[in-house]
């Protein structure tokens, strides 16, 4: 939508990239505030919260089309987005608590099927939307996707009322194994750094090759599509191992999704692309969840999954700005690409080193 939302209102690409830019930085306010927020409230009240304030600005982000109103909206999205994100991995990890592999297939369904879905409803209405009625039209794409999202909320307020939780306790950072975990922390790094890259790249290439709206469609559901599947990949991996061989593998499948576009820019090649990369993508907060589970206690959960959100909001801010300046440097966009490559694989050679934590749960 920001293409349209740019050629509409007539902004120009800083204008149109600072909404990005003020998303991340509300993502990660809302991420170190979960750190402190988890401390004085239940996982269940924070993610009732971020999901029905998160609902509510996507749909005034089509009410209210001026730029500022788009600034702070999109900065509260970020915010109050990182609240529900960080507390419904925490939610879902108290799942099946004796039973690893349901466990692990919930944990991964959470983020795989659900942020695939999502990926899906948009993807197959808003091209074609733009495509029909123009490029102010925007707006009403918008007020969709909150009407979807709040037509979804009651649905996930009662589900997160299902789940038995623990009282929030006061953890101090001493208490939290930094050191143990570094190399998970920074494979994480690495993928909030790598994999948004991917996605920039994707919709600039796109743009570029004025490539019609039934293809944009065709791309984003097969992307959105093989992300609602990915759960059924890797759950299996999830349920056996403990340690930072999950995220280390997904890594190595987004670096291959990532880089296979520099083969050819050809659209059979970039579906190919989808494929690979959407079967993957969204199964590396489910990898640092589950390690999370299988590593700490209950009560740290939610503090833990806030912590690796800190991580990867910071890095997928800088993700993009640092593949522009390679692509700026070499004059092309596919050397971001090739960077994003470079950054994953780092990003799993580290990951691989993660140990296995003395158990507690």
């Amino acid at each position: 939508m920001l293409p349209a939302m740019k050629a509409q209102l007539d902004w120009n690409y800083a204008q149109a990239g600072w909404l990005n830019t003020v998303n991340a930085l509300g993502y990660i306010l809302g991420a170190i505030s979960t750190l402190f927020l988890v401390q004085r409230f239940t996982s269940v009240r924070l993610f009732v919260f971020g999901l029905i304030t998160t609902s509510g600005v996507l749909f005034l982000t089509g009410v209210f089309p001026n730029l500022e109103a788009q600034y702070a909206l999109r900065f509260f999205a970020g915010t109050f987005g990182a609240v529900s994100f960080s507390t419904a991995g925490a939610l879902a990890s108290g799942l099946f608590k004796k039973n690893e592999k349901l466990n692990a297939f919930s944990i991964a369904i959470l983020f795989g099927t659900g942020g695939g879905l999502g990926i899906i409803l948009s993807g197959a209405f808003i091209p074609m939307i733009i495509y029909k009625f123009g490029n102010s039209s925007w707006p009403l794409c918008w007020i969709i996707i909150g009407l979807f999202s709040i037509i979804f909320t009651p649905l996930s307020i009662w589900s997160a009322l299902q789940i038995e939780y623990s009282k929030p306790i006061k953890s101090s950072v001493t208490e939290f194994p930094f050191l143990k975990m570094l190399p998970e922390l920074s494979g994480y790094a690495c993928f909030g750094f790598g994999y948004i890259i991917y996605l920039t790249f994707l919709s600039a290439w796109m743009t570029a090759q004025s490539i019609n709206a039934e293809m944009i469609t065709a791309i984003w559901l097969v992307l959105g599509f093989f992300i609602c599947i990915s759960p059924f990949i890797w759950r299996s991996i999830f349920a056996r191992f403990g340690n930072g061989i999950p995220l280390s593998m997904i890594l190595i499948s987004i670096s291959i999704g990532s880089v296979t576009p520099l083969l050819s820019p050809s659209f059979s090649i970039l579906l190919f692309s989808a494929v690979i990369f959407g079967s993957s993508v969204f199964m590396a907060p489910g990898a640092i969840t589950n390690f999370t589970r299988r590593n700490l206690p209950q009560e740290m959960w939610a503090y833990s999954i806030s912590v690796f959100t800190v991580i990867f909001a910071i890095s997928q801010t800088l993700g993009p700005y640092i593949a522009g300046l390679i692509g700026d440097y070499f004059d092309d966009i596919g050397m971001g690409l090739f960077a994003s490559f470079i950054i994953l694989i780092l990003g799993a050679l580290i990951s691989l080193s993660q140990k296995e934590l003395t158990k507690h749960n």
